[in-house]
């Protein structure tokens, strides 16, 4: 019982922590670092007791494995909460979401797009795109609220076809939209790790991501038309679209992701920032403006107090992972475990595309046996690090977007694929099963664009 009620005020310490942190951007100061680094030890320690036990296990193996190559660096115990903090500015971003996520749901965008899924039309092959577009269009603001809500609608709409058919649409156009705004979106931590673990801009980054979720996109589309076109369409609630009113929402959306997209260019370039820190600290005050001119604040800070506070409460996992994983990373820089790394990757360089593909395989395999896409970053820290020296780091960025992003829809253990096994009554594996194929062509489509770019 009194676990229970600590848990419901961890958000005060881990807001602290994350308060200090972007002080410290500011000032860049050691001791401030190092008191940040202490305070992180805490949080993991407070963490890992709340942690799933699959983070456990990672956490664990991280903390082992680099304590082991920790012994053979010239650090000190002392240096211990130094080597805590790289990871800080990932989990402060992540906290920061939920704020973007409750103005988009005070001013009800997520109910004007949605009745595009409830437009009528002939069969399934038509409404695939529309529901695949409809969940992306969302998921660039609402992440992995916006396939619950588009699957809740597509559930009623689909309530009269066979279960086995409604299940497989459900599960391929919903998951698979949603993984192709996360692709591109400044608000997608899988995505903010891939910048961060390359040191690319997102300016250099985000017209390949676009052309590469276009193309999976079209790709997909066509799948879902070809699939799906013999199957009868006639949903039990279809309501007469106001498309001016649509069309007024989606231009206002665009409209405000264009300009906070700008907003973040324009600031980091000024200031000298990076391009997460850049979101974090512009997502609050961003939010708050754009709800104050629709005149929905009180909606807003009523839906994302509530929500930042739960959100932040059950960061344990991430936590546990980012903390773990920076110990990892910084205790195996510069040692020989790195070049015993390094030795097979080396023989490979004349042959990048075929890397390309390793990093993809990796990914899809670990996530099968439920490895979060951000661990697998992790693993490969020590790969990555070496190839920025001889490949483009845009390319090398783009592989692992795409990479990690597209095993979200396979990823057994994951959480969205366990949500919508949840929501759709079915079997995880069969979703994984259907969905690998897509995993394995975004992956190519990623991979291809990065191998022209070297």
């Amino acid at each position: 019982m009194g676990n229970l009620r600590i848990s419901q005020y961890l958000y005060i310490y881990y807001s602290f922590v994350f308060i200090l942190h972007i002080f410290n951007v500011f000032l860049q100061n050691e001791v401030l670092n190092y008191i940040i680094g202490v305070l992180a030890i805490v949080m993991l320690i407070i963490s890992f007791q709340g942690a799933s036990g699959l983070f456990r296990i990672l956490g664990l193996i991280f903390i082992a494995v680099g304590g082991i190559v920790f012994t053979t660096t010239s650090y000190s115990i002392l240096d211990i909460p130094e080597l805590m903090t790289s990871n800080v500015s990932l989990l402060t971003l992540l906290a920061m979401l939920p704020w973007m996520n409750s103005v988009v749901r005070s001013g009800r965008f997520d109910r004007s797009l949605n009745n595009l899924l409830n437009a009528n039309v002939s069969n399934l092959g038509n409404l695939y795109p529309r529901s695949s577009a409809t969940t992306l269009t969302l998921a660039a603001f609402l992440n992995l609220s916006a396939a619950i809500i588009s699957q809740d609608v597509l559930k009623k709409n689909l309530s009269s076809l066979n279960k086995k058919i409604k299940d497989s649409f459900i599960s391929t156009a919903t998951l698979r939209g949603y993984t192709l705004a996360l692709l591109w979106s400044p608000l997608e931590i899988l995505l903010a790790v891939s910048i961060f673990t390359t040191g690319v801009d997102y300016v250099s980054l985000l017209p390949w991501l676009l052309l590469i979720a276009f193309i999976t996109y079209v790709l997909d589309s066509l799948w879902g038309k070809f699939y799906f076109r013999k199957v009868d369409y006639n949903p039990s609630n279809t309501k007469i679209i106001d498309k001016k009113k649509l069309m007024s929402k989606l231009i206002h959306l665009m409209v405000a992701l264009v300009l906070f997209l700008t907003l973040v260019i324009t600031l980091g370039s000024l200031l000298n920032l990076d391009f997460i820190f850049t979101v974090t600290i512009l997502i609050f005050p961003f939010a708050a403006i754009w709800s104050l001119l629709m005149k929905r604040f009180r909606s807003f800070w009523a839906i994302g107090w509530k929500t930042w506070k739960e959100k932040t409460n059950t960061m344990q996992n991430f936590i546990v992972l980012f903390i773990s994983l920076a110990f990892f990373a910084n205790s195996i820089d510069g040692t020989p475990f790195l070049d015993f790394i390094q030795t097979p990757i080396i023989a490979f360089l004349d042959y990048p595309f075929v890397i390309f593909i390793c990093i993809q395989l990796i990914f899809i395999f670990l996530s099968l046996f439920g490895v979060h896409p951000i661990a697998t970053i992790g693993i490969l820290s020590g790969v990555i690090a070496t190839l920025l020296e001889f490949l483009n780091p845009v390319s090398l960025a783009i592989v692992l977007a795409t990479s990690a992003v597209a095993t979200l829809t396979v990823g057994s253990y994951g959480l969205i694929v366990q949500l919508t096994s949840m929501n759709t009554g079915q079997n995880p594996y069969r979703i994984t099963m259907l969905n690998l194929p897509y995993a394995f062509t975004c992956g190519l489509v990623g991979s291809i664009v990065a191998y022209l770019l070297l």
